[in-house]
């Protein structure tokens, strides 16, 4: 028995020259677990949407083959249709928030479909004790960690009971222990019966929950095996590794005081009404060095680097750069950030221009020489023309980066800098971190990137949970 069966799938975008899938052809059986991992562009995301039939029904362009999920056709079946078995958990659950609050996002889809108010309240009931929210009925999903809003987002598909459920990149934001925690609940759901489809560039959380994994190069499937097999190629199709072990506890911890070449003392912060996120901190950052800041979903992490890099302005307390105490806007003109969502960050035309204005941005003269060096350091060759909104999301992480190291910063602030990379473009990302550092800039990541910190940090600042 087969719940998924593609046969010569071959589709293209429109406006597209090549093909985003090539001749796939997958068989599932109910209740198996896949991962399906890849370069950044190998057709993964575009593979879950024929699967859950956003392709063809929603994403137009060429088509040819047959898919058939969970007993129908995906192309003579309604999309709603094959959503009530088919559950799709996005990179970004707020992609598929529609409610302001926890309860009524888990009550929003049975809503629509017209459920009897006892039915609703008993499934947002089961929902809520399942994944163990009961404690985040009323709360705001925007107040929510990443991953609480990743346990409410797979709460409500699970809800509607599908016998499918596919995942893109559902670990991208996740610390380890909700990613640990995330697949825990998949691994219940699979010995429930229900068939996981997983899209993931990190593999090693993967390897004891999925019976085979697939790669996918050029759109094509080119690889199916065990964890074991893949192991072997990983270089070959530059993949993440499958055996990581967790530095965190191993590296050593940042002074919480004195001289350095960043000083912190007696940082305050908390938002409007909120209670004190940050509580007379003191720091010493060292120069040459990759300081990961580490702690749980929610532990105030980016806020830290936002008060450092200028883009908040603390309650109380100083921040020092080589001894002197400077103002947000004079911090700003000193460091670069990179912030998780790449897209608020790019708003000029071409590739080129967003480096050159970074430049001219620190105050530096423009040099070409400089521009063209760090579009071959950040593989955007052959992509300086293009504008920066039609580039990949792993194109657009290398932009963003490139950006903020054009700055010559003497902070470099990254957060998440590698979520969504694939094993090649984690590398030069590693490559460039280390390059900074090497010339006397203290460059600090937060990651829950368990690959990134063993292979970059040198350091750590734990931030407790709250």
């Amino acid at each position: 028995m087969v719940v998924i069966t593609l046969e010569d799938v071959t589709y293209t975008y429109p406006f597209q020259r090549h093909s985003a899938l090539s001749e796939v052809n997958l068989h599932v059986a109910p209740g198996e677990a896949i991962a399906v991992t890849g370069a950044s562009g190998c057709g993964k995301s575009s593979l879950l949407r024929v699967i859950n039939g956003l392709i063809p029904h929603h994403f137009e362009g060429e088509w040819a083959g047959r898919a058939r999920v969970a007993g129908r056709l995906t192309r003579q079946a309604m999309l709603a249709e094959i959503s009530a078995r088919v559950g799709t958990l996005f990179q970004d659950p707020e992609q598929q928030f529609f409610a302001l609050h926890v309860e009524d996002e888990l009550a929003f889809t049975h809503e629509q479909r017209g459920e009897h108010p006892a039915r609703i309240g008993t499934r947002v009931q089961w929902a809520m004790e399942r994944f163990r929210l009961t404690g985040l009925s009323h709360a705001s999903v925007y107040d929510l960690s990443d991953g609480q809003k990743q346990k409410v987002a797979l709460a409500e598909v699970m809800s509607r009971s599908p016998s499918v459920l596919v995942l893109d990149e559902p670990t991208a934001n996740l610390d380890p222990e909700a990613t640990r925690e995330l697949a825990q609940h998949l691994a219940e759901l699979r010995a429930e019966g229900v068939t996981l489809v997983i899209v993931d560039h990190r593999l090693y959380w993967l390897t004891g929950l999925v019976d085979r994994i697939l790669v996918m190069e050029a759109g094509r499937l080119v690889m199916a095996g065990s964890a074991e097999a893949v192991a072997e190629s990983r270089h070959r199709f530059g993949l993440r590794q499958l055996r990581v072990e967790d530095q965190r506890a191993r590296l050593p911890e940042v002074p919480r005081g004195g001289r350095g070449h960043i000083e912190v003392s007696g940082l305050s912060f908390a938002y409007r009404n909120g209670p004190a996120l940050i509580e007379d901190l003191d720091l010493s950052l060292p120069a040459g060095e990759v300081i990961g800041v580490l702690g749980p979903n929610g532990a105030g992490k980016t806020t830290l680097v936002r008060l450092l890099t200028g883009l908040l302005k603390p309650d109380a307390g100083q921040i020092r750069v080589q001894g002197r105490s400077l103002s947000a806007r004079a911090l700003m003109r000193r460091t670069s950030v990179v912030l998780q969502n790449t897209d608020h960050q790019l708003h000029m035309r071409t590739v080129r221009e967003e480096l050159i204005s970074s430049v001219r941005g620190a105050g530096w003269e423009v040099d070409p020489a400089w521009i063209d060096e760090l579009l071959h350091e950040y593989a955007l060759n052959g992509l300086e023309k293009r504008h920066p909104q039609s580039l990949s999301g792993g194109e657009k992480q290398r932009l963003v980066v490139a950006c903020g190291h054009a700055r010559r910063p003497q902070l470099f602030v990254l957060d998440e800098p590698t979520s969504g990379l694939d094993g090649a473009n984690l590398t030069l990302i590693v490559r460039n971190l280390q390059r900074l550092a090497d010339s006397g800039a203290c460059v600090i990541v937060i990651s829950h990137d368990l690959e990134l910190i063993e292979r970059v940090c040198t350091l750590r600042l734990t931030l407790p949970a709250r």
